[in-house]
């Protein structure tokens, strides 16, 4: 069973009711599956420290010159990266000049799966953004608006500590539904929740078995 948190458990649950049921739709186009991926977060936490080993966690900085809390790195033909000529996809690494280490197979098809269970059944995910948050790293409400098909959905894996999902609307305005994911739960969006604003609160501390003090999510995408 997910550790959530050795502190701040009440903080962490602010706001947020029961554990809902397997399936919850969120809006038009969008569902959280919950525990999608719990058998198989093992093996994407391996495949995750493999990534890392290649092309290793970084704070990217934001166009305004501020380091993001959450490190990140890239699987796929291409990368989300952010600097201060802004915020794009790349084919190589650029603090190594390589390309992004390929994404493992049990990545797509998990991010087929799952889409296809939210109802998307032709998304080819060609790049995964691996986020990896430490106690006080957070994501502030934003839409991912930097891929060319927006008529594909966007996937994202929790892998090891419990954090509070900000889901908003298509305004960054408004007060967004608070859900608490755990360890292999699957958010899908797509359609018209496709540029919904969205984001985490601060990840609290704790420990888990696959991850210790961290959170990993894979946020799969067709990016090109």
């Amino acid at each position: 069973m997910t550790r959530i948190a050795t502190v701040g458990t009440g903080d962490l649950l602010d706001g947020i009711g029961p554990r809902g049921p397997a399936v919850e739709p969120l809006g038009p186009g969008a569902m959280l599956l919950r525990g999608f991926a719990s058998d198989e977060a093992a093996a994407l936490v391996a495949s995750v420290e493999r990534i890392a080993a290649r092309a290793p966690f970084r704070n990217m900085v934001t166009p305004g010159g501020h380091a993001m809390s959450a490190a990140m790195t890239n699987c796929g033909d291409v990368g989300w990266v952010a600097d201060r000529r802004g915020y794009r996809y790349q084919l190589d690494d650029p603090e190594s000049g390589r390309p992004w280490p390929s994404m493992p197979a049990p990545f797509a098809g998990l991010a087929r799966r799952a889409a296809e269970a939210a109802g998307y059944t032709k998304f080819a995910p060609n790049s995964c953004l691996i986020n990896r948050y430490q106690p006080g790293a957070r994501m502030g409400l934003h839409q991912d608006k930097n891929e060319c098909d927006f008529d594909q959905p966007i996937v994202s894996v929790s892998l090891g500590l419990s954090i509070v999902f900000l889901w908003g609307g298509a305004k960054r305005a408004g007060k967004p539904r608070r859900l608490l994911l755990e360890s292999g739960d699957v958010v899908v969006w797509g359609g018209p929740s496709r540029l919904f604003f969205h984001g985490v609160d601060a990840l609290d501390e704790g420990t888990h078995p696959l991850t210790g003090r961290f959170r990993y999510n894979l946020t799969l995408r067709a990016a090109i």
